[in-house]
């Protein structure tokens, strides 16, 4: 029995060492990928911003909801959400692959809906949606899932970061999507919903653990 639980804490320090590595090349790379674009963006004057960026109901801005969190506004809108994005990300990606990409899709179409519904007009652009959606699936999930480490996890974070949670607010500056914000988090919040634990499913588990 010893054996086993060695073997077993092993095979878990191997499985989250590996996440941990995957979820920073996967982060890194997206965030490279978002330079990438703001660079090439800002060589054409904004042509990306302004072919691509999501304009709120209009036919065409439905295929926006796609492409927006790609773009941003200059180089200091993409500094301003890269570091949040990739310590957030990262945390969501130990829980695994399919809990990351779970709650970044359904940050990225929370958002995207949201603004395309009540958006305020013009053009909007940037990752902040995933940024809020991301923070929100880790604030929430805990309480979901019935995970005291989580819950944790959560309450150090609100402390470091839940200011930006204002962010959601209609009291914003103009020039901030609040709606955007306020989608994404709604998005995380589903997506730790939809990805806590079925009833029952520990007690089968345990059934296919041979002692």
């Amino acid at each position: 029995m010893a054996g086993l639980m060695r073997n077993g804490d092993f095979r878990e320090r191997q499985t989250t060492a590996a996440r941990a590595k995957g979820g920073l090349l996967v982060l890194g790379g997206f965030v490279a990928l978002l330079f990438v674009i703001e660079l090439f963006n800002t060589l054409t004057l904004g042509s990306l911003t302004r072919t691509f960026g999501l304009r709120p109901r209009s036919a065409d801005g439905l295929l926006d909801i796609f492409t927006f969190p790609l773009l941003h506004a200059n180089l200091n809108h993409l500094l301003s959400n890269s570091f949040p994005l990739i310590i957030f990300g990262f945390l969501v990606f130990l829980s695994g692959l399919r809990v990351f990409l779970t709650a970044l899709a359904l940050s990225w179409l929370g958002s995207g809906i949201t603004v395309w519904l009540i958006g305020d007009g013009g053009i909007t652009v940037g990752s902040s949606g995933l940024v809020f959606g991301l923070f929100a699936f880790l604030l929430v999930r805990g309480f979901f899932n019935r995970s005291w480490k989580q819950i944790l996890l959560a309450m150090v974070l609100f402390m470091g970061y839940g200011s930006i949670l204002l962010g959601m607010l209609p009291i914003v500056s103009g020039f901030v999507s609040w709606q955007a914000h306020l989608g994404g988090a709604a998005g995380g919040v589903v997506a730790a919903l939809i990805l806590r634990p079925r009833p029952g499913a520990d007690r089968q588990r345990d059934r296919a653990i041979p002692l």
